[in-house]
């Protein structure tokens, strides 16, 4: 059992920066993948980030490419999705997730308004 509890969410102006963070119970070592997924009121939900268990790559939707950055602690086993150059598009709430073992766990989410 994985569980992820998330922090970080808020409203932020257009351009500015917000960093969510994704807390795991027990070593992320363990993790087969992890990462940030968004979903906004009457659209899909979108894979924003990820990284393997052993973040040794990082992939992101074109849409936040240049923009966002995954991020890991390994130390507090904590997950960071760092976003910048927010732009109204990027409002959501965001889950991070984990895979082990073929099971995927999610965090409660977290909502991030960009609104001026």
């Amino acid at each position: 059992q994985v569980q992820l509890v998330e922090s970080g969410g808020g409203l932020v102006q257009p351009g500015g920066s917000l960093r969510l963070s994704c807390a795991a119970s027990g070593t992320i070592f363990s993790l087969n993948a992890m990462g940030w997924y968004r979903q906004a009121p009457g659209k899909e939900r979108e894979l924003v980030a990820s990284m393997p268990g052993s973040g040794s790559f990082t992939n992101y939707a074109d849409s936040v490419k240049g923009r966002f950055t995954i991020l890991r602690d390994n130390d507090k086993n904590t997950l960071y999705l760092q976003m910048s150059s927010l732009r109204r598009e990027d409002t959501a709430a965001y889950y991070c997730y984990a895979i082990r073992d073929r099971t995927t766990y999610w965090g409660q989410g977290t909502q991030v308004t960009v609104s001026s």
